[in-house]
């Protein structure tokens, strides 16, 4: 069983000039964890107002690029860098012509839109030929001449109704007169009000608008609109002909602003920084000698082992945990870290976790069919063909392996997509070989024999007995791992006693053999069996003063002997009620293959009632039965396999939880 990647800690003293260049070297490599965290520091350092300056000029262009419809960037480009001189100068320029811009466009549009609003209003009263004075002197009458917001006309039609008239003048219905009698000027003036009106003052002699004033308006409003549509027009080729320049100054100040903030954390005198952090071991001599490189030998390095860090040995700070595996382990390091990263040094449990979590998944959800849909979405996520789903690409190498356990799963009970048929003829030529009868593992009711008969009942037992015996392995391995690491640890106490210690595998263990000795070989229980038993039982109920005991510590009681022993008594209980839970936890396993299979018979037997996969009916029956199955009861497997993992393994030996290695790397700043 593989430990926890080794890890060393890093001293540099750099000096002023070279420390950006280290910086961003890091950040490159992305496999160096700084040991503090990185938050300003106090001071006037120079390269405060320095950080201030990149993040600056990022978010200009962030605002420049989205002015000009720039395609947001996903990450880096390739060769992306710390900012030089001429970035700088490139920028302001690309910033202040773009602001240039703008600034055209944003004047042609002010100046359109007051000419549209000057034409739209002239049309709107270019029918009023009668003088508004003359509308005016109507003593039964009231006039309201004004704007609205057009989308609101109809509701204000049907709020006035028959107490009067609402009508829209010109085109746009943004402009109204509405009328009403003398009586129903308040009940009008209350509608209104409601509706947004805006009163337009009109002179009294007004009595519409010249033609030759609303040639020239629309003259007017062409001019506008044609300048405004050559500005952008000039906007969009500048976008053309500067996108590559934009993407790249975003992705070199992006890493200029992060450089910088990094070196306004550290400390530092006026000449030298100090940097100090966590890196694998594995990658630590090739780094050191290519930043000596880097540098040209200006630059002092210091290695430390964490047992040399007074800090570590005395438990005041965690040394980074990294996982180290290849692309189909590493896939299940996410299942780890999700409910505790490992102590550093400890045993890494993930290479078991891939191997129970498939094992456990493929016996539970046991279809050929089924499992090579499973095969073909890893495989579609693996070669990242499945965009929509990006985020789970680096699960495809899981959905692999749950696929082919599935599918020799569903060799060994005859199912394909439910049908139960289909590799009959296969399966009955491959299993005459070995002189077996196939179905080798009849799960599903129906068949050539009754579900129920005796030879079905003695696989089904066996079936669930090998649940059982899975169940004991794993927790068995747990333990292993718990005793191990308190051993390496030099936690004695730990590692000999308690329900997760020597003395309760011990117990767990032995009441498993004399159990299989009872039932196998029908020797009775033993008095020396009742000997060892009660003895490993005291190294579990009294865990905590042997414990003490052995570590120096006193009293032995620590808060006495009756208290002690009251503790004693609970923890026995807790001890065989868990114990025998853990081991019955996973006939949930064989309950799970038996629903698989009595839910694939349901669907094969829907199908078959409508005409069977030669009918339109049946064929919608199967596929929509299968979808179910596959969406639904893949969940729920899964989610059953991950609480075994979690309850009966991981409880065994996730006492203490480490820190995760989180190394300090380039990300691009939208």
């Amino acid at each position: 069983m593989a430990r926890t990647a080794i890890m060393q800690l890093i001293e540099l003293l750099i000096m002023k000039d070279d420390v950006s260049r280290i910086i961003a070297y890091l950040g490159r490599k992305g496999n160096f964890e700084f040991q503090n965290e990185l938050t300003p520091r106090s001071g006037s350092d120079s390269s405060r107002a320095e950080s201030n300056r990149a993040r600056e000029i990022f978010d200009k262009l962030q605002f420049t690029r989205s002015y000009l419809n720039i395609p947001e960037l996903e990450g880096f480009l390739p060769g992306a860098d710390l900012p030089s001189e001429k970035d700088c100068l490139d920028a302001d320029k690309l910033l202040a012509v773009t602001e240039a811009i703008r600034q055209r466009e944003l004047d042609a549009e002010q100046a359109h839109k007051q000419v549209q609003d000057a034409y739209t209003e002239a049309m709107a009263f270019s029918n009023l030929k009668v003088p508004y004075s003359e509308l005016d002197k109507f003593s039964f009458l009231s006039v309201r001449v004004g704007k609205i917001d057009a989308k609101r006309l109809p509701d204000l039609q049907f709020a006035v109704g028959d107490r009067g008239v609402v009508i829209p003048l010109g085109d746009d219905n943004s402009r109204i007169m509405a009328v009403s009698s003398k009586k129903g000027r308040l009940s009008l003036d209350t509608e209104l009000k409601k509706a947004g009106f805006a009163a337009i003052e009109i002179s009294k002699d007004f009595k519409g608008i010249p033609d030759d004033m609303l040639d020239n308006l629309k003259q007017k409003r062409e001019e506008t609109a044609k300048n405004l549509d050559n500005i952008l027009r000039e906007r969009k080729n500048f976008t053309e002909t500067h996108t590559e320049i934009f993407k790249r100054l975003l992705s070199n100040f992006s890493i200029g602003a992060q450089v910088l903030a990094v070196r306004q954390s550290l400390e530092s005198t006026r000449l030298v920084y100090r940097i100090m952090g966590w890196i694998p071991a594995a990658d630590s001599s090739a780094m050191m000698k290519e930043i000596d490189d880097l540098v040209e030998g200006r630059i002092a390095i210091r290695i430390y082992d964490p047992s040399e860090i007074p800090a570590v040995t005395e438990g005041r700070e965690q040394v980074p945990v990294q996982l180290s595996h290849g692309k189909f382990v590493g896939s299940f390091e996410r299942m780890i870290l999700s409910y505790g990263t490992p102590l550093y040094g400890s045993i890494d449990p993930t290479s078991l976790v891939a191997v129970f979590f498939t094992l456990l998944f493929g016996i539970m959800f046991g279809d050929a069919g089924q499992g090579l849909v499973f095969v073909l979405i890893g495989i579609l996520l693996t070669k990242g063909l499945l965009k929509q789903f990006e985020s789970w690409f680096k699960f495809g190498p899981i959905f692999i392996a749950i696929g082919c356990s599935s599918t020799v799963m569903g060799l060994l009970n005859g199912e394909f997509f439910a049908n139960h048929h289909i590799l009959e003829p296969l399966g009955s030529a491959v299993a005459g070989l070995f002189g077996a009868k196939y179905p080798i593992l009849h799960l599903a009711p129906g068949g050539h024999d009754s579900w129920l008969g005796a030879d079905s009942i003695h696989k089904l037992f066996y079936f669930f007995l090998f649940t059982i015996i899975i169940g004991f392995v794993i927790n068995s391995i747990g333990l292993a791992i718990n005793i191990i690491n308190q051993f390496r640890r030099k936690k004695f106490g730990k590692a000999l006693f308690g329900k997760a210690g020597l003395s309760g595998a011990l117990f767990f263990w032995y009441l498993v053999i004399l159990a299989a000795r009872v039932v196998v070989f029908k020797i009775p229980i033993q008095v020396f069996d009742w000997v060892i038993i009660a003895a490993t039982l005291v190294g579990v109920c009294f865990a905590e003063p042997f414990e003490r005991l052995i570590e120096g510590h006193r009293p032995v009681f620590q808060e006495g002997i009756v208290i002690g022993i009251i503790h004693s008594v609970v923890e026995l209980l807790e001890v065989v009620s868990s114990y025998l839970s853990n081991s019955v936890s996973f006939l949930r396993v064989g309950a799970f293959a038996v629903a698989h299979a009595v839910l694939g018979f349901i669907i094969f037997t829907m199908s078959e009632k409508i005409g069977g996969g030669a009918s339109i009916g049946g064929l919608v029956v199967t596929i929509v039965g299968n979808g179910i199955v596959i969406v639904l009861e893949g969940m729920i497997v899964a989610i059953q396999v991950l609480r075994l993992q979690y309850y009966e393994f991981f409880s065994k030996f996730f006492t203490e939880t480490g820190k995760e290695f989180s190394p300090f790397k380039f990300r691009y700043n939208k």
